[in-house]
């Protein structure tokens, strides 16, 4: 039986295990990408990034959403998402994330989302193959770097338009790798996976292929590792508020964090938002961290409302703070 711990080669790359961060939108941007490392992870895509927004210079995009920390360097290569449906506009981008310092170029095929499928990205790319290879061969070519692409199985149940898209993306457009999802685009991410067609494609290309979808078990993760013969596995929804998964699979056990280790992951979480937005913006932003990790404490539903109402970041490092020590939060006290 392989080991989740057994290095392999990418593009040319080698990752040290076969332990993949998502790219996770809206979330995973350096610090939840350099978290992941911290814990074992060999290998993390960043959030999926617009071409568009890369190639017209748009200044959030290029100095938060490009930044690369050196820290994430040190647990393996740093691949940066891409999504767009123009070759000429991809080409360009995927050469700026080049200069940037990326390693790898994740292109984002497989989002369902309606707002990035209208505009012929995503999902929708699917269903246009002649325009998926040309945007996967213009990021290669326009960066000089290992391209993978990260596929559905269909855009509707029962279609699996990303088996044949996957064989067209290695053939034509020297892909280096495949991340896949082996549920539709319509489902998004409800029912079973279907593992058995991830094996298929597995089977069927000469490159490593990344299987995600439903993995937030250890043993079950382990399970499908092998019964898809998949290069590596790719932890998306069930690493949010738990890095502790990535050290599970690839130290082979299941103790669970202590509500000390999960408090000071917190406040790790909370120094690296402020290091990325500033307080003000934090505050903000850290609003959808909070209940991935209260979750984990079974914190009632009083300290959730009290973290999304505090007013800014003091008071949500006050209620964080009187959790170490079981005391109400600061704001149902001043209730």
């Amino acid at each position: 039986m392989r080991s989740l711990r057994d290095p392999w080669t990418l593009g040319g790359l080698t990752i040290p295990n076969r332990v993949v961060l998502a790219p996770l939108a809206g979330i995973g941007n350096w610090f939840v990408r350099l978290q992941a490392k911290r814990y074992g992870a060999g290998l993390a895509v960043s959030e999926m990034v617009s071409s568009f927004a890369v190639h017209y210079g748009n200044p959030k995009t290029c100095t938060e959403l490009l930044r690369i920390d050196e820290r994430e360097r040190v647990g393996g290569p740093v691949s940066v998402q891409l999504f767009g449906h123009d070759p000429a506009i991809m080409r360009s981008a995927a050469a700026t994330v080049a200069r940037a310092g990326a390693d790898i170029i994740d292109l984002n095929m497989g989002c369902p989302v309606p707002k990035v499928c209208k505009t012929g990205a995503g999902a929708a790319l699917l269903g246009d193959p002649e325009t998926a290879v040309a945007v996967a061969r213009a990021a290669r070519e326009g960066s000089g770097l290992p391209v993978t692409v990260k596929l559905r199985a269909g855009r509707r149940p029962g279609e699996r338009d990303g088996v044949e898209v996957a064989r067209r993306l290695v053939d034509e457009a020297g892909v280096a790798g495949i991340s896949f999802h082996p549920r539709s685009a319509a489902v998004r991410h409800k029912g079973p996976p279907d593992y058995d067609l991830a094996a298929e494609l597995v089977g069927a290309l000469p490159v490593p292929v990344i299987v995600s979808g439903g993995l937030d078990v250890p043993g079950h993760i382990r399970w499908v590792l092998e019964h898809t013969g998949a290069a590596a596995v790719m932890l998306a929804r069930g690493s949010l508020g738990n890095p502790w998964l990535f050290d599970q699979l690839l130290r082979d056990h299941e103790d669970e964090p202590t509500r000390a280790e999960i408090l000071d992951e917190l406040d790790w979480v909370v120094d690296r938002a402020v290091e990325h937005l500033g307080p003000e913006r934090a505050a903000r932003y850290l609003r959808k961290f909070h209940p991935w990790y209260l979750a984990r404490l079974a914190e009632p539903a009083s300290t959730q409302a009290a973290l999304q109402r505090a007013e800014g970041l003091e008071q949500q490092r006050e209620i964080l703070r009187g959790l170490r020590y079981h005391a109400p939060p600061l704001a149902t006290r001043a209730a």
